[in-house]
């Protein structure tokens, strides 16, 4: 007679945040744990202004990851109070941290990040970079110094653009998940709507097209998203960015329009492949000025 068939382990679902400070690649992490580009990259400190959600499934466990804003320390206008304040949200609502530094380093940014991590709740430290390291065994007196700095619950040296260093990180993160159903079907990527993920696309493009050209002062509005035909059909999305002077606008513009025009194609062949579908995109640009410091502005545009 054959053995009963072991019990099924629980279901486990737990909040994971991503912090750490800007362009420590938070956001390039969340797309490889997800396994899919929901969280928009570039050079670009402060890329990042929302909280992301980003939702993994493997056998009984559902990862629901949030990728935060860096924590802004050098500004303090109404935007960067809002991203403060986004990833100090983040902090209280979730089971587990990932806090994200660049394997070796460790400086004043990254120090108040730690600051804000609240105790008792379990934090695992991702070094990440650490194929930018000369030696490997350079980190291993980091590490040890970063032990004396806080209690964390692991230690992850990493590089996120490495298939086998994210499928080790969900395996170590797995354990601290709670036992509790799943908040998400189990194919979920993520959270967030088509007409926020379009926005954000377009953002990228423009901060990856323009360079250290453009101040930050800069966002992407959705204007119009409508779906025609169903799914795998056509959408027409009409959004405007959002600038904060005059020769911002020159800039998004560049000369005869070839440089918005550029953004708009990148980014429909972005939003082409994302969504499954066909786009049409229309963008214009506009100037407000002194939108970023704002708060009304902020609210309205979706900044909670």
């Amino acid at each position: 007679m054959d053995a009963p068939a072991a019990p099924a382990p629980p279901p486990r679902c737990g909040l994971v945040a991503i912090v750490g400070r800007p362009n420590v690649g938070k956001s390039t992490l969340l797309n490889a744990l997800v396994g899919q580009k929901i969280s928009i990259t570039s050079a670009k400190a402060q890329t990042t202004r929302h909280r992301i959600t980003g939702i993994r499934t493997l056998g009984h466990a559902q990862f629901v990851f949030v990728d935060t804003p860096g924590f802004q320390t050098r500004h303090a206008g109404a935007l960067h109070r809002h991203l403060n304040r986004s990833v100090v949200a983040a902090l209280a609502d979730v089971d587990v941290v990932l806090f994200v530094c660049e394997a070796g380093r460790f400086g004043a940014a990254d120090a108040q990040v730690l600051a804000l991590l609240p105790p008792g709740k379990p934090a695992l430290l991702v070094a990440n970079k650490l194929d930018a390291l000369r030696r490997r065994d350079d980190v291993l007196p980091w590490l040890a110094a970063m032990q004396q700095r806080h209690p964390f619950a692991e230690y992850v040296p990493m590089s996120a653009t490495r298939a086998a260093d994210v499928e080790r990180l969900l395996g170590v993160v797995a354990p601290y998940l709670p036992e509790a159903p799943w908040l998400h079907d189990a194919d979920a990527l993520t959270d967030r709507s088509e007409r926020f993920l379009a926005a954000e696309l377009i953002r990228e493009k423009l901060f990856r097209l323009t360079g250290d050209e453009l101040p930050y002062g800069c966002t992407v509005l959705i204007d119009r998203f409508d779906e025609e035909g169903g799914e795998g059909g056509l959408r027409r999305i009409a959004a405007t960015i959002v600038v904060e002077r005059d020769a911002h606008k020159g800039m998004v513009l560049g000369a005869g329009g070839e440089r918005l025009k550029r953004i708009g194609s990148e980014a429909r062949q972005e939003l082409e492949r994302l969504l499954g579908a066909r786009v049409f995109l229309e963008l214009w640009v506009k100037v407000r000025a002194g939108w970023a410091d704002d708060e009304a502005h902020l609210r309205s545009w979706g900044y909670e």
